[in-house]
């Protein structure tokens, strides 16, 4: 099976060289990648240029991204290679820069523009505007696909963190779920749109792994 696997963080740009980005790493996505292809499946990797994590990666298709933008055209160019799975573990900015203001001496909010903004006008207000939520299109351009989602939680406990697991399949139509983080503890939770009261608990990173890699190799079962 040809799968595609997104792994690391998106940044979106402040100015010319600033960065707003997030903690990710990689790792798991990329380990996911080398065990899919260690199985015999063919492999397509997307890979965040602001990931930390540096393999190997045993002869992997590797290929980066960079901001939100991006990461959806690498999706466009990967919808007709005949992809029967997607694991989009890769950790999406969930905001991107607006405009930035300074105040004016009355308070007003002044527009600033530049390559490079220049600390010596003081303090700077600078909006955060939502990306595009890309696993919600990822239906339109993998119908044929089976489809994984991440989600990671920090707020809150573990009900509420396989609550939004379980929304987010509907919401866009995928197959499955991980969720990990805070909120949900150690370990990660397994959920499956065909099934989507049972969670299945996994101890760690190296048996989500090997459930992923079953799952593929039994053809993405229900």
């Amino acid at each position: 099976m040809h799968c595609l696997i997104t792994a690391g963080p998106t940044y979106e740009s402040l100015d010319k060289v600033r960065r707003l980005t997030n903690f990710s790493t990689g790792r798991l996505g990329s380990d996911l990648a080398g065990a899919l292809k260690a199985t015999g499946h063919e492999v397509t990797l997307l890979l965040g240029e602001q990931a930390t994590w540096g393999g190997p990666f045993g002869g992997l298709d590797v290929r980066r991204f960079s901001t939100t933008a991006h990461l959806l055209e690498r999706f466009q160019e990967a919808k007709s290679q005949g992809v029967g799975a997607v694991f989009h573990a890769a950790a999406v900015s969930d905001f991107t820069f607006g405009n930035v203001y300074e105040r004016d001496e009355s308070g007003g909010l002044l527009e600033v523009r530049g390559g490079k903004l220049s600390t010596r006008r003081g303090s700077l207000l600078a909006e955060l505007v939502p990306t595009p939520k890309l696993i919600g299109q990822l239906r339109a351009l993998f119908p044929a696909a089976a489809l994984v989602g991440w989600k990671y939680e920090v707020d809150e406990g573990r009900d509420q963190a396989v609550d939004r697991a379980r929304q987010q399949m509907v919401d866009n139509r995928t197959d499955g779920c991980v969720v990990n983080g805070p909120a949900y503890g150690v370990g990660f939770g397994w959920l499956r749109q065909s099934a989507p009261q049972e969670v299945r608990p996994v101890e760690d990173s190296a048996a989500l792994l090997r459930l992923l890699c079953g799952w593929v190799d039994a053809g993405c079962p229900g």
